[in-house]
């Protein structure tokens, strides 16, 4: 069990949390699928804890290398930009939108995930494995994600209609790629 200790484990207790995260991911999409959203808003919420506890974890026990890096970011592009993309077009333009407008949403989605890979690709080349900065320039895609669940929610609960939720997915993944400057936890 020695490799769960070492940096240089593709398997270190750090990664194996990132990749408990990434299982997370692969389910909820496989539920959204399902039209079982409250499933796969449960697993998204258990990756996210998850990505949390691996930064802690490389940190705390200076397990941090770039594979663990780059294993992140797969995991946030996967929990934090692919899940909460696929949940509302599913959820609510998938059912509620056609022709001219579901094209529109689809665009929209497709918008909003190359930003979210843009700013996952942006961080990777602009951080050495370990170090934290005081402040995110632009919103991480784990904030973008949260906020996103609450344009669903308000989607699902008839407050927000279609069009509100595209113009919240336009505006939120501008955010990701902005300069508004997000304090580290």
């Amino acid at each position: 069990m020695k490799f769960l200790w070492t940096p240089t484990s593709h398997f270190n207790l750090a990664n194996m949390f990132t990749f408990v995260n990434i299982t997370a991911g692969l389910m909820a999409t496989y539920f959204i699928t399902q039209n079982n959203f409250t499933f796969a808003i449960i697993l998204a919420w258990i990756g996210g804890a998850f990505d949390i506890f691996d930064g802690k974890i490389a940190r705390k026990y200076k397990l941090s290398n770039e594979f663990g890096v780059q294993l992140d970011s797969f995991a946030d592009f996967l929990s934090f930009v692919l899940v909460p993309v696929f949940l509302i077009f599913q959820a609510s333009y998938a059912t509620n939108l056609h022709g001219f407008t579901l094209i529109l949403a689809a665009i929209i989605s497709i918008y909003y995930v190359i930003s979210g890979l843009r700013r996952l690709i942006h961080f990777n080349l602009n951080t050495d494995a370990g170090e934290v900065d005081n402040y995110f320039t632009g919103v991480p895609t784990p904030l973008g994600a949260i906020l996103l669940w609450l344009v669903y929610l308000l989607n699902a609960y008839a407050i927000l209609p279609a069009a509100g939720v595209m113009i919240a997915m336009l505006l939120i993944g501008w955010s990701l790629n902005s300069t508004i400057k997000v304090k580290h936890p």
